[in-house]
């Protein structure tokens, strides 16, 4: 358990610590985010490419990448002195998501990364947190030489419903990072809160 003294003499505080997934396509800069955003040394699972996944790793539009995670990365984040986020992210080709469901337990929401050259592959990951009620933003990826959409075109290009929020980010930079993983918690909070109200007749 993380303990923290916010001044001397008072009493330590414990923080609630909540859990974000980073899902995505293959090479969509998954471990990159969490490695920019977390305050330790992240946890990182990765293996480089072999000519055996060649057949299915596809990398188009990704050809510098030689590595790709196998289980999970994991990284954290002190928000405020009484709130931790541990962010784990998840392999993004189709023979590693048997681990998606472990991943998922308990999570409060997610961020699902997308890159507007190969918007579909983060279909799968849109469909998996739909299906599962598990609240999440989009985050756009702005690569450097990508084309440049404004929000609502990506939510109609992913059919999103209209309150799910679509932030544009930059995987490199902590603080674009940090900014999107406070929209995950806002959104789910308010997905929470609207759930407990009562219907209205």
């Amino acid at each position: 358990m993380i303990f923290k003294r916010s001044e001397r003499g008072k009493a330590p505080v414990e923080p609630v610590t909540l859990k974000i997934l980073v899902a995505g396509g293959f090479g969509v800069g998954k471990t990159t985010l969490v490695g920019a955003v977390s305050e330790i040394k992240p946890l990182r699972t990765e293996e480089l490419l072999s000519e055996a996944g060649r057949p299915v790793d596809d990398t188009s539009g990704v050809s510098g990448k030689h590595t790709t995670t196998v289980a999970m990365d994991f990284g954290r984040i002190t928000l405020r002195e009484d709130l931790v986020l541990y962010v784990f992210g998840t392999p993004g080709q189709d023979r590693f998501w048997f681990l998606w469901d472990e991943l998922a337990t308990g999570a409060l929401g997610a961020v699902v990364l997308a890159d507007t050259r190969r918007l579909e592959d983060c279909f799968a990951a849109v469909d998996y947190f739909e299906r599962r009620s598990i609240p999440f933003v989009v985050g756009v990826n702005c690569f450097e030489g990508a084309s440049r959409y404004p929000a609502d075109a990506v939510r109609q290009a992913l059919d999103l419903d209209p309150g799910v929020p679509v932030l544009m980010c930059d995987a490199r930079e902590r603080q674009s990072v940090k900014e999107v993983l406070i929209g995950v918690v806002q959104h789910a909070m308010e997905t929470a809160a609207a759930a407990r109200e009562p219907a209205t007749t």
